[in-house]
């Protein structure tokens, strides 16, 4: 099987705040922005890896979520706990300090895991966890 990853779903809360974050702190380059119904998802991704792609989403979205559902899904956004993605770069301190200077939730500062990574770990402005792993 020849099988990659095209997308992963990232939810926000904030569509302009989530764009600024992804575009301009991170450098990913906007793919897509549509708006329907009062709600925008927006993918990015890197320049580099044209077949990879986040699509920053309204939770809301779904049709089948019910209302005690949303309030959850906003609960665990505001408590961080809802959606985890984990990037990789060869720089991992120069990124970090590029996050602390942006203003980004800090979680972890760089650190060699027991595991056998190091990374650090932040929040982008909707509550997502964010680790980024050093590439050795």
């Amino acid at each position: 099987m020849d099988i990659t990853i095209h997308s992963s779903f990232l939810p926000h809360d904030d569509p302009d705040a989530s764009l600024a974050f992804y575009r301009d702190v991170l450098g990913f380059e906007v793919r897509n922005d549509v708006g329907y119904g009062g709600m925008r998802w927006i993918t990015v991704g890197p320049a580099e890896q044209p077949g990879t792609s986040i699509v920053l989403h309204p939770p809301a979205a779904d049709p089948g979520i019910t209302d005690d559902e949303r309030r959850t899904i906003a609960a665990m956004m505001a408590k961080g706990t809802y959606a985890i993605i984990v990037l990789a770069t060869k720089d991992l301190d120069g990124t970090f300090e590029r996050l602390r200077g942006s203003g980004a939730e800090i979680v972890q500062e760089p650190t060699e895991q027991p595991y056998g990574v190091r990374d650090c770990a932040f929040r982008d402005p909707a509550g997502n966890l964010i680790r980024i792993n050093g590439l050795r």
